[in-house]
């Protein structure tokens, strides 16, 4: 599994679970029809809506016992995330999102790295504050 699929996994399956709403009895289908109208399975229905990326690290940074600084710093957001956030993992998870900079000016790369593994969320439906991906 990929650095960003592990980040993508912990953001995504910490989704704040909301009751989920009872499903209404659909009409009896006629045969010739009734596979079209087979309903989608929860877990797909599960992830229709976009992931609200900062509430989910704001509550797990709230249940942590360490003062991580997640909002700019890519180390903090992977221990957050219970992710190994040394620096050859870092190096790694660039590799895998096109870093095309020096990859042993970690400053740089963090930064840009902070700022990649937010759109990349985006991107694959986690809904993040302009703040955190510009």
């Amino acid at each position: 599994m990929s650095i960003f699929s592990s980040i993508k996994d912990a953001i995504f399956g910490h989704k704040p679970s909301a009751p989920a709403p009872a499903a209404a009895p659909r009409p009896a289908a006629p045969a010739a029809t009734a596979a079209a109208s087979i309903p989608a399975s929860p877990v797909a229905a599960k992830w229709d809506a976009p992931v609200d990326v900062f509430h989910v690290l704001n509550d797990l940074a709230e249940k942590n016992p360490q003062k991580l600084n997640w909002k700019t710093s890519i180390v903090d957001l992977m221990k957050l995330l219970n992710i190994d956030s040394s620096f050859q993992n870092r190096k790694e998870l660039a590799k895998e999102l096109g870093y095309t900079g020096d990859p042993n000016d970690s400053a740089s790369m963090n930064i840009w790295l902070h700022k990649r593994v937010m759109q990349e969320l985006e991107k694959n439906g986690g809904k993040v504050p302009a703040s955190l991906s510009a």
